[in-house]
């Protein structure tokens, strides 16, 4: 104990003098106004966590059991008689009919039976099962139970084929039998939700999509409300769809499409729907995605949903099947290469054209020991080297940073300019932006570490592409948990903009994979985001009405609504410490933090009603795990 620590303020103490006070007449008197103190004290901070009262009122609701009714799946979502009886007679301004392709190759008859069913169950009554059989001579049940289905509904069309084509030429088969204006495509052994035909139907009316495509599930066999994994997809994502086929089933596109893409390719078996689903949403004029699960997966011991090792080949189809597409469509050649989440989860790596100069901003207040760790990491660990550091001073005050600035003098590399007049992060960074010489700009906080060598040429690789905009990176706390992977609009307490996988651990494979692969995002953060001078200039740079917060994340969105995509990706790996902040108090923070969110709300208004396409409606903007929304 040092001698200017007084006895009585050492906890023990405390706690004993509590102890008599808490037994006083006075205490016990004052309860209940302690407990209106109290109950108002933990509203106060619930008001803040949540997001005002509406957020409050909602986790209220949510703790009761009394949220939003939670979406049924499985059988419980299947129309009752009601609902079946109004899509039924449900009039379509067009009259459209869809041939539903199934290749058959030894269907276990259960499985058959099943599937069949699925389809003459559909709401929607204008289709066409077409079935082309390559099942061997031991299988005959197969022909003889599609022939008793077919005499009893003309819908249902057959063929038995010669021999086994394989899943190429036997679904090209299909599509020979195929009269329909749209196709959709059917595994052999998987189940079609009844409405899954009306849904895809209201879609290409309303929206006069010429490819639609589903949320789906998997089940294990033969259970369908055995439920083992549900997809919720994003709207449309090229980069996603080329890092893995995740729009899979249950797809419907126009026929007339496959004049363009033309049929199924066989050196492509075991991948053949990758290879044609990049085909076919590449020509397609209007591709939508209905956020509903619409297809059951069935898993059993033999299929690709229960394991990719019982069909090996998929993988090396898969890998052609982007690398052929970037090559055919785009003149680009790319090596694709499995991750660790999965073998046909892919990481695609693009050829870098050039040595193109990398101009890094940094704004910087004090804080020379975390500045000095962030350039060092990029001297000492990139292995790009045609960059330059732009150090942006504002208002520091501890001679040890002018000291670091002056050992930075020696590096032609590194250069600091001084923006004067308080803090605002737009400004800096578009002042810093003026002196920049480089044909990509890179925004770095000081307070971050470069982990992967090659962190840059990451970013690089997509920032060359001309549809894209800006690219972000995978950042950590340094307890490696995930700070960033990428921003959703409208997530959050304050329902302006949050980060998805926030505090995961490093290693988590993420939803579906996501954190293994990189991927078309709304927004990125600006705390590591490049872009090239070109498109920050076409935008206008940074607004300089957001001075602290959501200045990122309306950038990126002025990007998207240039067309342009936005880019995260998880092999550019950098440490964001946060540790230290500067600036205002904590209060006054908060308050110019809501103001901003209330702007940003305002600004961007329809594209938050809209909601962020990249993240189904099917996740609660409250949490940023991808909990399902009750």
């Amino acid at each position: 104990m040092s001698k200017e620590t007084n006895q009585t303020d050492l906890p023990e103490y405390r706690d004993k003098r509590f102890d008599r006070v808490r037994g006083t007449w006075y205490w016990k008197l004052s309860k209940p106004l302690r407990e209106i103190v109290h109950f108002f004290q933990r509203l106060h901070a619930a008001y803040i966590h949540y997001g005002g009262v509406c957020g409050v009122y909602r986790r209220w609701r949510q703790k009761r059991g009394e949220a939003t009714k939670r979406v049924d799946f499985g059988t419980k979502s299947f129309p009752d008689a009601e609902q079946r009886k109004r899509e039924e007679e449900t009039v379509f301004p067009r009259d459209i009919r869809i041939s539903v392709l199934v290749p058959l190759y030894n269907t276990p008859e259960k499985f058959l039976r099943e599937m069949i069913e699925s389809v003459q169950a559909q709401t929607y009554r204008n289709w066409e099962l077409c079935l082309a059989d390559g099942s061997d001579e031991k299988h005959p049940e197969v022909g003889r139970i599609c022939v008793e289905y077919q005499k009893a509904d003309s819908r249902i069309r057959y063929q038995k084929l010669e021999k086994n084509l394989g899943i190429s030429g036997n679904t090209n088969a299909c599509f020979a039998m195929a009269t329909g204006d749209f196709i959709g495509l059917f595994d052999h052994d998987d189940i079609l939700h009844p409405s899954a035909l009306y849904e895809c139907m209201k879609v290409i009316c309303e929206k006069d999509a010429d490819y639609v495509y589903t949320d789906e599930l998997t089940f294990e066999s033969p259970d369908l409300d055995h439920i083992i994994v549900m997809h919720f997809k994003p709207d449309y994502s090229p980069d996603n769809l080329r890092a893995n086929n995740y729009i899979c089933h249950f797809s419907v596109f126009d026929a007339k499409l496959l004049e363009k893409t033309g049929l199924f390719r066989p050196e492509y078996d075991g991948s053949q729907d990758h290879d044609m689903i990049l085909r076919l949403t590449e020509e397609a004029r209007s591709v939508q995605h209905i956020p509903k699960i619409l297809y059951y997966w069935r898993s059993h011991p033999n299929s690709v949903a229960a394991d990719i090792g019982a069909k090996t080949y998929a993988i090396d189809a898969a890998k052609r099947a982007v690398h052929d597409h970037m090559r055919d469509y785009y003149g680009i050649e790319v090596k694709v290469e499995s991750t660790r989440a999965f073998p046909t989860i892919f990481q695609i790596k693009y050829l870098i054209t050039g040595t193109p100069l990398i101009s890094i901003l940094i704004p910087n207040k004090d804080h020379e020991t975390d500045l000095r760790r962030c350039i060092s990491s990029i001297a000492e660990r990139s292995t790009w080297k045609n960059y330059e550091i732009i150090v942006i001073e504002n208002n520091s005050t501890e001679q040890s940073i002018f000291d670091y600035y002056e050992e930075l003098k020696a590096d032609a590399r590194m250069r600091v300019v001084t923006y004067e007049g308080e803090f605002n992060y737009s400004k800096i960074n578009n002042f810093g932006a003026g002196f920049a010489k480089g044909e990509y700009l890179l925004f770095l906080n000081n307070d971050t570490e470069a982990i992967t060598p090659d962190w840059m040429e990451q970013m690089l690789m997509y920032a060359q592409r001309a549809d894209v905009g800006a690219v972000g990176a995978k950042l950590y706390y340094a307890d490696n948990t995930i700070q960033h992977a990428g921003v959703v609009i409208g997530l959050g307490a304050h329902r302006s903009a949050g980060h998805t996988h926030y505090k995961m651990p490093r290693e988590h494979l993420g939803y579906m994979g996501r954190l293994c692969y990189a991927q078309d995002v709304t927004a990125v953060t600006a705390a590591c985001l490049l872009v090239s001078r070109r498109i920050y200039d076409e935008v206008g740079g940074l607004d300089e009405s957001f001075t602290i917060s959501l200045n990122d994340v309306d950038f990126c969105l002025k990007i998207r609504e240039k067309g342009y995509l936005n880019i995260f990706t998880p092999f550019a790996e950098l440490y964001h410490y946060e540790s230290k902040t500067r600036g205002l108090e904590e209060g006054e923070k908060l308050r110019r933090y809501e103001k901003e969110c209330e702007h940003f709300r305002e600004k961007w208004k329809a594209a938050l009603e809209a909601g962020d396409p990249y993240y189904n409606p099917n996740f609660s903007l409250d949490y940023s795990d991808f909990t399902l929304r009750f």
